[in-house]
């Protein structure tokens, strides 16, 4: 599966290789091999939280929408947006072993 191409149905999980602490809510994250910090907000802190697990990103979506206030359709853009970018930077992986 190429990157970015992730679907309600991909399952998503945090690589190794990095280290991250939370921030009274919010999270930074190291990337070890880059050398690359990356600050996330509260939702963000939340969806790097799920991801420690593989979760698909409808599992993942209706965690936020259950979690904040945020209607499905802006969750589901702006998760995608996140996501592509995280998968991008190498701090996430499309995970292809079927659910336990």
């Amino acid at each position: 599966m190429p990157l970015g191409t992730i679907t309600r149905a991909t399952r998503l999980a945090a690589t190794k290789g990095h280290l991250s602490c939370d921030l009274s809510g919010e999270a930074v994250l190291l990337h070890l091999d880059k050398g690359c910090y990356y600050g996330l907000n509260q939702v963000g802190a939340k969806v790097w939280q799920l991801l420690q697990q593989p979760r698909s990103f409808e599992e993942i979506q209706a965690e936020i929408v259950d979690s904040y206030q945020v209607d499905a359709a802006t969750c589901q853009r702006d998760l995608q947006a996140l996501l592509d970018q995280m998968l991008r930077a190498g701090l996430i992986e499309i995970v292809t072993d079927p659910p336990r």
